[in-house]
């Protein structure tokens, strides 16, 4: 994206093994350039056509700008192509056609969602992440499997979108750094910092960009639950499949999708300025988060009633969230806090207090007795809450309370009248 406004593009024409750049210009024409001027001497050039990136198709490109369409005319196309390769409920289906627009205009907003498909194997995961992803902006696929430092290398490079699959083998603590990037990746702005080796072994911190678009299947769920709350998911394998969806992916799914990826490119080159966020058009009844990280796909959503029909989905997996927080250590911790301020005379809820209601609730699942010191510790360090000394023993005061209902709501605790 040039400062005037100037939209510049690679394609790849896989027939003719052949790279070029598509630009549209300001005023809305467009051209085919072997390269580009970008001011101070520099030109923008495009990737050989021997990368093997573009050869062996781990980053999907158009081959051409294809035929201008309207939005509505556009969105049957996508809906077409996904209903006859795909078995999605209804409002997944819609979902997961507006999120292939989005990813061509993911530039324009500053907060993303992503994609999930959640189930066991055989119940076409990998399938939705091949059939969605070959219309998407840029698709680079790579796997559970995969290193992390090319997909960091490769994100940065293109700013596509990242098409994960199998994506709980290997990467589901908080701390992966696979996680760091889905994590960081939902916000413009917010780079993932890498200690890169140069050729003279000497330390060399890079940043490299992670923001944008994401598909990702697997089996399970991750660990952080914070992450959990950024997608929106359809959990496979829980319905009979059509019996009109083909079992392999014939030659023609993929010329198919390729001229869907140059109609996308003719629409992003005339939709990307006149698209972005409308809060108008924000989920109702759900968090802050699930509010700010939806609105991008929701502004994108012209039906009314599909939008009420997205909310209703978020406010389902919001639900779903808070019911998996209640079963954690901190809402269990979060309930004996309660128990014991409603128990307590003075103005403070006792430690000790505390520690005996907590272990009630979840030594056996601990397998063992918790101190009240170790209590005390998860206090301050888990919930951020002060605890004091006061006649002798540790309290929380009622100065935390404030902070408790927040918790509260937060981990889905039921709080006394």
């Amino acid at each position: 994206m040039l400062e005037d406004r100037t939209i510049v593009e690679l394609i790849y024409d896989p027939e003719a093994r052949r790279t070029a750049l598509a630009v549209c210009s300001p005023d809305g024409s467009v051209s085919i350039e072997a390269e580009v001027a970008v001011g101070s001497g520099e030109q923008l050039v495009p990737y050989d056509a021997a990368n093997t990136l573009l050869a062996n198709g781990c980053v999907l490109l158009p081959s051409a700008v294809g035929e201008a369409m309207s939005t509505g005319a556009l969105l049957k196309k996508i809906q077409g192509f996904l209903h006859a390769y795909l078995d999605l409920p209804d409002t997944f289906a819609a979902i997961a056609a507006h999120y292939v627009l989005l990813t061509w205009v993911y530039d324009a907003f500053s907060d993303l969602p992503y994609l999930r498909f959640r189930g066991d194997f055989g119940t076409g995961k990998t399938r939705a992440l091949l059939t969605i992803g070959s219309i998407c902006y840029k698709p680079f696929f790579a796997s559970g499997a995969s290193t992390v430092s090319p997909i960091f290398h490769i994100l940065d490079a293109f700013q596509g979108t990242l098409l994960l699959d199998e994506a709980d083998f290997r990467f589901s603590e908080a701390t992966a750094p696979l996680t760091k990037l889905l994590n960081n990746g939902t916000t413009r702005g917010m780079p993932v910092l890498r200690t890169m080796t140069n050729r003279h072994r000497e330390l060399n911190p890079q940043a490299f960009r992670v923001f944008g678009p994401k598909v990702v299947s697997m089996r399970e769920q991750f660990s952080d639950l914070a992450l959990e709350s950024r997608f929106f998911t359809c959990e496979t394998g829980g319905r009979p499949l059509r019996p009109d969806v083909p079992i392999y992916l014939p030659d023609a799914f993929h010329s198919e999708a390729l001229a869907l990826r140059n109609a996308l490119l003719a629409w992003r080159f005339r939709s990307r300025f006149s698209v972005g966020p409308n809060p108008s058009r924000a989920a109702v009844g759900v968090s802050p988060r699930y509010r700010q990280t939806s609105l991008s796909l929701l502004s994108l959503v012209e039906d009314s009633g599909l939008r009420e029909r997205i909310g209703r989905e978020l406010a389902g997996y919001e639900a779903r969230v808070l019911n998996e927080r209640a079963d954690s250590f901190e809402a269990a911790m979060l309930a004996a806090i309660e128990e014991s301020f409603e128990a307590s005379t003075a103005h403070h809820a006792a430690i000790q207090d505390i520690t005996t209601r907590f272990n009630d609730r979840a030594a056996d699942e601990l397998g063992r007795v918790v101190t009240n010191k170790w209590v005390g510790t998860f206090v301050r360090q888990r919930l951020r809450l002060a605890t004091f000394k006061t006649g002798g023993v540790f309290v929380v005061p009622t100065s935390e309370r404030a902070k408790i209902a927040a918790l509260c709501e937060r981990y889905g605790i039921r709080r006394a009248a």
